[in-house]
């Protein structure tokens, strides 16, 4: 199973490729929040997003004769730039495999580097992906379930101990795992500090999987939240997340908007919704933190688009 050797290896093979992301105090938060607020801005990553790191990692692992047919994946966006952004640096070919309805930024973001894009119900993004895989005798870049994938998303959790040594809790949105079971790996190896991970009330996979004991699919409902779609767990990523998190909290719509708001208005971060889901959750009152507290909320992205604000335009804080 995953754990701080493999992070700390993946962060020697990446470090010369991402950008080491600032980790921010944001006092003006919180009076609103109840904690001393500190963001990880990783959507001041080079592809706005995470996603480069465990896309990097697992890319660089694979022998070359296994990527002289490209790589194919399936994304709800980020990790497929990522992706992208990995087979031009390295001058292969890259399919992506997107859900329909996918922000237009994020299908425009990928196409810019070169990828071919390719679109299909939410669903079926990994069917889709497998054949495509098999017709081209490409790679297969699982966007959160692998080992390699999950400890370069964990590079981030060594660099949050290394900005802030004293952090009491870090808070990260959670869809499949891979990020959580990165950082909650990193964290728990390194520090005392409690890991929450937040997930949309609307795609609760991880509640429903804890409860059950086991991972379960939940209904595949919408949300603002359109880089957390999965509607299940990782079959490697469950026991990870299982035994290196403290608590998973659920946040509803209305709360994921409202941190956005709160966040680019109050805290001056352009974030897209699903980089909120750990303010919103604490907004609603789904976990609590003390008033002397550190807090790190993990922004994991700001592909979002202008147009989209539109949806929190309305939204009091």
């Amino acid at each position: 199973m995953l754990d701080l050797k493999d992070i700390q290896q993946a962060n020697a093979t990446i470090k010369p490729y991402i950008t080491e992301t600032p980790l921010l105090r944001m006092q003006n938060l919180d009076r609103y929040l109840g904690c001393s607020v500190y963001i990880k801005a990783e959507c001041m990553q080079i592809t706005n997003a995470f996603k480069l790191r465990g896309a990097l990692n697992k890319i660089l692992s694979l022998d070359k004769n296994k990527l002289q047919n490209g790589i194919v994946t399936a994304s709800s966006g980020n990790h497929g730039r990522a992706c992208a952004y990995a087979a031009k640096l390295l001058g292969i070919p890259s399919t992506i495999v997107i859900p329909e309805g996918a922000p237009k930024i994020k299908i425009e973001n990928i196409r810019k580097l070169g990828a071919e894009i390719v679109q299909c119900p939410a669903t079926e993004r990994f069917r889709v992906a497998e054949r495509i895989c098999e017709e081209k005798n490409a790679a297969f870049i699982h966007p959160y379930d692998d080992e390699y994938v999950m400890a370069g998303q964990g590079t981030a959790g060594i660099e949050i101990i290394g900005q802030l040594p004293d952090v009491n809790t870090v808070v990260v949105p959670l869809s499949g795992g891979g990020l959580l079971s990165g950082i909650s790996t990193a964290i728990k190896g390194l520090s005392s500090a409690r890991v929450i991970g937040a997930e949309p009330e609307n795609i609760a996979r991880y509640t429903a999987s804890l409860k059950a004991g086991k991972p379960v699919e939940v209904e595949q409902k919408v949300t603002v939240a359109d880089a957390l779609l999965s509607n299940h767990p990782g079959q490697k990523c469950f026991p990870i997340v299982s035994q290196n998190t403290d608590e998973i909290a659920t946040v509803s719509e209305h709360f994921i908007k409202q941190a956005q708001k709160l966040l680019l208005c109050e805290g001056k971060i352009f974030a897209e919704p699903s980089a909120c889901t750990g303010i919103g959750a604490l907004l609603q009152g789904n976990f609590s933190v003390a008033e002397k507290e550190k807090v790190c909320f993990f922004v994991s992205g700001g592909n979002c688009a202008i147009e989209q604000l539109e949806a929190i335009k309305d939204i009091q804080y």
